[in-house]
């Protein structure tokens, strides 16, 4: 795809590019918006809430987890992430840079977070049964003031299972490791506006932790990047969430 010159992003054929009107890198050039992104990821936060406790360490590797929290909390480098949105077209789903157009593949997903691409796809219900099922897989019901629709506080999560017992059983370690891996979804994979709430629709694909890991979930984190990159290049966003850490990576 050509482009005008070495400063300027706009395409010289917007038969393909038809949403440049739209596009962030044209508001941009006609110095009507220059804001940087604001981050909606809580990953750093999580971390410093909730130290993990080395027994539920075998079930978040068995869940297939245990890569993205080895890889820690990394300084997000705005300005970058706001030029790489300047250069993602959504039409296209890939960066258009001067050298071509680039893109974000399963294979980053599973180099650098070690989530599994193949399996049965990440889906299920909103429509849930919030009680019975914290009370079921997490040993706890949130209160109302925890709860925003179906969603579910990820710092009430940290205070209720972040130290299990010194004599916990195995049920007790695998509400804990649910808990750990539900709070670990909302705060990098799938973190929302806020980056404070997860939603409790990932819970039940949790049921079995010895199951867990056979599902896409590193195709469903792609799609959820690939919609939250198309979202903050149109319309004047002024915020990204998703999986910011493996953009800039």
């Amino acid at each position: 795809m050509a482009f005008r010159g070495l400063h300027d992003a706009d395409p010289l054929d917007t038969s393909v590019l038809v949403l440049q009107d739209r596009h962030r890198s044209h508001l941009v050039d006609i110095e009507q918006f220059q804001e940087v992104l604001h981050p909606r990821q809580q990953m750093r936060a999580f971390l410093s809430m909730w130290r993990m406790d080395p027994r539920i360490r075998p079930y978040v590797i068995r869940a297939g987890f245990y890569g993205i929290y080895r890889l820690g909390h990394i300084i997000i480098d705005w300005p970058l992430i706001t030029s790489l949105v300047e250069r993602w077209r959504p039409e296209t789903h890939t960066f258009h840079v001067l050298v071509g157009e680039m893109t974000i593949t399963l294979q980053d997903f599973v180099v650098i977070l070690g989530l599994h691409i193949d399996g049965a796809a990440v889906t299920g219900t909103c429509v849930l049964d919030v009680a019975g099922l914290c009370g079921e897989l997490l040993g706890v019901i949130p209160p109302d003031e925890a709860l925003r629709g179906s969603a579910i506080s990820i710092r009430w999560l940290c205070q209720q299972l972040s130290t299990p017992a010194p004599d916990a059983d195995e049920v007790a370690l695998q509400r804990s490791a649910r808990g750990f891996i539900l709070a670990l979804i909302g705060s990098f994979l799938f973190a929302n506006k806020k980056g404070v709430h997860v939603h409790l629709c990932f819970l039940p694909l949790l049921r079995d932790l010895t199951q867990t890991s056979s599902y896409s979930w590193g195709g469903a984190v792609l799609a959820h990047t690939y919609r939250e990159l198309c979202r903050a290049s149109l319309d004047r966003r002024r915020s990204i969430s998703g999986c910011i850490t493996l953009i800039q990576l």
